[in-house]
């Protein structure tokens, strides 16, 4: 038999696809049906969208049939990639669609791959020349935009002068676009991210400046903005712009500081006994104006806030808050006003001494002191000098600002031992009357200023210490005492006509006089004689009263006076009946042995008409450095 030719058991190249090889072998057909179906079940639901884990065993199975159909051809199942032919002019146009699409593809991604290039470059730039920024910030010199001001010991002083500066209370933005420089405490300070805002606070006024890194702002500039301790004295330099919105708790609201230069003038090197914030917080409540002070437990608050020993202990820092600012600007100006008013009705101020040889009025309660070997006391009043000058020396009408000192171991909310005293004295004419005229016109000159000049104060002072307006009338009201202890015994109240008042009628009596008369500003005259002290003249029409007065605020007295005795022999009378020895004052009667004008006068306490005006709950509110039994320091 012969052998067949090598060259019969290769396939055929003219049988190399699938179709030539299931014409040539049936079990090659029904392999390739079987892939064919295989693949057009896989295309199928590829088409539809089917997971991959419904398809996947058709595929593995798809891939076994065409292994076998391999080891049975030698072929890799499909066309032979060689006798591949183009399959017409729709299929030529299909892939020349193709590469342009795989070109377009090509040129886009090569586009991308170009601009993250450049922008990668970009970056590196940026951050070279920032490192080389901050490598030359670092050795470069920037006292003259930021940092630790030398020492002010008036070695140098500008052309300008004071005027390089600009008051904080005058920004506004209609300075928008200047240049300004301000001074004041480091009330706050802020980071946020490369920036820093500090308010700057000089007195009632704050404002807001702001410092972002940049190339004339280096984030050295920043660190230390925001290292710089609060209440520290500080000079920034910038541009006044307005803001889009109102800088919430900034007094100058509508307008802020570009910093351009910031400078440390002197640093707050102690640590802060209190924060700044609670200091300036909003009472709790309303504290009652009346009783004992306790210290101790006033020593320290609730709610975040400071005790008010500890305040008076830090004075110099709690006179700080807007608050306490404001009250000693309405003391101020209280002054100014009492001396506008008595200097406009031809009153002439002075001077006395506060060394004197014996108690002022006679009494116990004086400090006394060594005098050069001589027993002395300090005054705690002008009257018997100020008798002296308006009565006896003919000045007719003086006035005095002064310190006063009483040795009353009184710890309550409304008394001092040291307090300064508005002190009047004035020659009458024929009825003391003409005193309480004077009297009543200058309260309401002092309160209509203080309602003119001080409307931003009392403001300031309302937001942390709430208090309603005073009410006062044009025309003063004045009552006499028999009259002010019947409205107590109408409102159930046990009084005496000729019994001193107690601290609690005397305020129950303000809330009648305010109900009945709309008024919290009276005077109140005939007091009994026995209440009063020696040098009152006595009531000519009935010997159990005197012609005496009081002014009050709000139910508390402010003022004492009275028409002055002016002969000598009744004064001696009054000051036996009182247990004063006559040597004792011996020249103060003398004084008026030559000759006195009749007169009468009053002496007011400063500090208690602030603190009722503005309806303070203690009087340690409104002295400076206030000095009772407890405290002589700071």
């Amino acid at each position: 038999t012969p052998q067949p030719h090598k060259s019969d058991h290769r396939p055929n190249s003219k049988m190399s696809t699938p179709e030539a090889a299931a014409a040539a072998d049936p079990a090659i057909a029904e392999l390739t049906d079987q892939i064919a179906k295989l693949g057009v079940s896989i295309a199928e639901a590829k088409q539809a969208k089917k997971p991959k884990e419904e398809w996947d065993p058709l595929l593995k199975e798809m891939l076994a049939l065409k292994v076998e159909y391999k080891a049975k051809t030698g072929q890799e199942y499909g066309p032979n990639k060689e006798e591949k032919k183009p399959k017409g002019n729709d299929s030529q146009e299909a892939s020349d669609k193709n590469k342009e699409k795989r070109a377009k593809k090509a040129a886009e991604k090569a586009a991308k791959e170009e601009k993250k290039r450049k922008q990668r470059e970009e970056r590196e730039r940026i951050q070279r020349e920032k490192l080389e920024k901050l490598k030359s910030a670092a050795n470069e010199d920037w006292s003259h935009v930021f940092g630790d001001a030398p020492m002010i010991q008036s070695a140098t002083k500008s052309e300008e002068g004071v005027n390089r500066w600009t008051r904080i209370e005058a920004l506004s933005k209609e300075m928008e676009g200047k240049k300004v420089l301000v001074r004041g405490f480091l009330h706050t300070a802020r980071g946020v991210g490369k920036g820093a805002f500090v308010l700057i606070r000089s007195s009632l006024y704050t404002v807001q400046c702001v410092a972002f890194e940049s190339e004339d702002i280096p984030s050295a500039m920043i660190k230390y903005m925001n290292g710089v301790p609060v209440e520290s004295i500080v000079d920034v330099y910038g541009t006044l712009t307005v803001p889009a919105n109102p800088v919430e708790g900034a007094t100058q609201s509508q307008v802020e500081v570009q910093v351009e230069k910031f400078h440390c003038v002197h640093k707050a090197t102690a640590a802060m006994p209190f924060q700044m914030e609670d200091a300036c917080r909003p009472d709790l409540v309303k504290e009652t104006d009346v009783g004992a002070y306790d210290h101790e437990a006033n020593a320290s608050a609730e709610g975040g806030r400071v005790g008010q020993e500890t305040r008076l202990d830090h004075r110099w820092i709690d006179l700080r808050t807007p608050a306490n600012q404001s009250i000693f600007r309405v003391q101020s100006m209280v002054c100014t006003l009492f001396r506008e008013y008595l200097l406009s009705q031809n009153f002439m101020e002075i001077h006395t001494p506060k060394l004197l040889s014996g108690a002022s009025e006679g009494g116990a309660d004086v400090f006394t002191l060594d005098y050069f070997g001589k027993p002395a006391c300090l005054s705690m009043s002008p009257q018997l000098h100020k008798q002296m000058a308006a009565a006896c020396g003919g000045f007719e009408r003086v006035f005095e600002i002064g310190p006063v000192f009483r040795a009353e171991n009184s710890n309550t909310r409304r008394h001092l031992c040291e307090f300064t005293g508005l002190d009047l004295e004035m020659a009458i004419v024929e009825h003391y009357d003409e005193v309480l005229d004077v009297l009543g016109d200058l309260f309401v000159y002092i309160f209509d200023g203080l309602t003119e000049k001080c409307g931003q104060e009392i403001q300031r002072v309302k937001e942390q210490h709430g208090f309603e307006d005073l009410k006062y009338l044009k025309k003063t009201l004045k009552i006499d005492y028999a009259t002010g202890c019947k409205l107590l015994r109408e409102a159930g109240v046990d009084q005496g006509d000729y019994d001193d008042l107690s601290t609690e009628n005397e305020k129950k009596l303000g809330d009648i006089v305010r109900e009945k008369y709309d008024t919290d500003f009276f005077i109140m005259d005939k007091y009994p004689l026995d209440v009063r002290p020696f040098y009152t003249m006595p009531d000519p029409n009935n010997p159990k009263l005197s012609n005496s007065y009081d002014v009050f605020i709000r139910g508390q007295e402010i003022l004492s006076g009275a028409q002055r005795v002016h002969e000598p022999e009744l004064i001696e009378e009054r000051a036996r009946a009182w247990g004063i020895e006559v040597e004792t004052i011996a020249s103060y009667v003398d004084s008026f042995r030559n000759g006195a004008l009749p007169h009468g006068g009053g002496g007011i306490g400063l500090e208690r008409v602030v603190m009722l005006y503005l309806g303070l709950p203690n009087i340690r509110k409104s002295s400076m450095f206030p000095r009772d039994p407890r405290r002589i320091s700071p």
